[in-house]
């Protein structure tokens, strides 16, 4: 005599009432198995139900079991552009402790774009990510805005947004920039100019370029002036700025302080058009230590971010508030590492 299947495993798909039917037990005996209610059966019923398992090869859903407990385990990030080293680098620090902790991760990209970044909202409220770490836009959409004042928990990276009372993890920008001034007096540097993509309404710009004017004037030897570019994209544009710059004949040794990465190549591929040396035409050091920034020309200098750890901290941070965690705002701020190359030297 043969045994018949259950009904769905003869689609390969192995079910609740496949596992009770074959234990001989009720649908609600195997759902309190699965979700840990161990005291509630006997030893014999225990025991039925773990050898059908086995026997089946049943494997729980545990999307359907999350949704069912109110528990995704999903946790949302919204990023304003995944091509910028800095995110993707911060990225791998919270993914890293995302996975140790059993949860899975989201990614959205906004492309620096209002109406993306608003999709990407809804559709991150819609998986219901149980928390979110946003690194986006330098202004806060009204949606956002919502869902915080809904009670999910949010956790900033680098950039503030104004009406939003959420923890915040990023650089100490004022500290590091005054690092990154002082390393350009210091090399000789008398004429140096911040130049960064539009300053206003990014937090994170704005700390480093209001730190980098205050060092400046503390600096009786030098000069500092700041070239800031709307467009960065705009070739025209920036090579207009930096011919100006190198050329007005002041007779100071000039450097560049990129605010970012992005900056920083930007700056790079520029010199390269208008034929100028590093460091004798212009000295450059830029934040966040780039993967080509050791090899180009006679090195870049960087002021390097301690991405990974900021990730990490991030992740926990929210983690922290998805357990319960409800003082006050915080803001978690660490320091840069200057790293000192060719393009700075003396």
């Amino acid at each position: 005599m043969t045994t018949a299947k259950p009904p769905s495993s003869r689609t390969g798909k192995i079910t609740i009432r496949d596992v009770a039917c074959d234990a001989g037990v009720s649908k609600t005996s195997i759902s309190r198995y699965l979700g840990g209610e161990l005291s509630a059966l006997s030893d014999r019923t225990r025991e039925r139900i773990e050898q059908s398992i086995a026997r089946l090869g049943y494997r729980p859903s545990q999307m359907a079991r999350a949704l069912k407990a109110g528990r995704t385990r999903l946790i949302g990030m919204l990023v304003a552009d995944v091509l910028n080293p800095y995110s993707v680098a911060v990225l791998h620090g919270a993914e890293a402790l995302c996975r140790a902790r059993g949860y899975t991760l989201v990614l959205c990209n906004t492309g620096n774009d209002d109406a993306c970044e608003n999709l990407s909202l809804q559709a991150l409220r819609s998986y219901n990510v149980e928390g979110l770490i946003v690194h986006t836009l330098g202004t806060a959409s009204p949606l956002l805005a919502e869902i915080v004042a809904g009670g999910l928990p949010v956790v900033l990276v680098d950039r503030r947004l104004r009406g939003i009372e959420a923890d915040l993890v990023g650089l100490d920008n004022a500290a590091a920039t005054a690092v990154a001034a002082r390393h350009l007096v210091q090399g000789g540097f008398s004429d140096i100019a911040w130049v960064s993509e539009s300053v206003q309404g990014v937090s994170s710009r704005e700390d480093r370029h209001a730190a980098f004017l205050s060092e400046l004037a503390a600096q009786p030897a030098a000069r500092g002036r700041v070239i800031e570019l709307p467009h960065l994209e705009d070739n025209v544009a920036l090579d207009t700025a930096l011919r100006a710059f190198a050329g007005d004949g002041s007779g100071q040794r000039k450097a560049l302080l990129a605010a970012s990465g992005v900056v920083t190549l930007q700056l790079v591929l520029a010199m390269r058009r208008l034929g100028l040396a590093l460091p004798d035409d212009l000295g450059l050091l830029g934040f966040d230590e780039l993967p080509w920034a050791s090899v180009a020309g006679p090195g870049i200098s960087t002021l390097a971010q301690p991405t990974d750890a900021i990730g990490h901290a991030a992740m926990s941070c929210l983690f922290e508030r998805i357990a319960g965690d409800r003082q006050p705002p915080r803001e978690i701020l660490f320091p840069g590492h200057l790293i000192a190359r060719g393009s700075t030297a003396i």
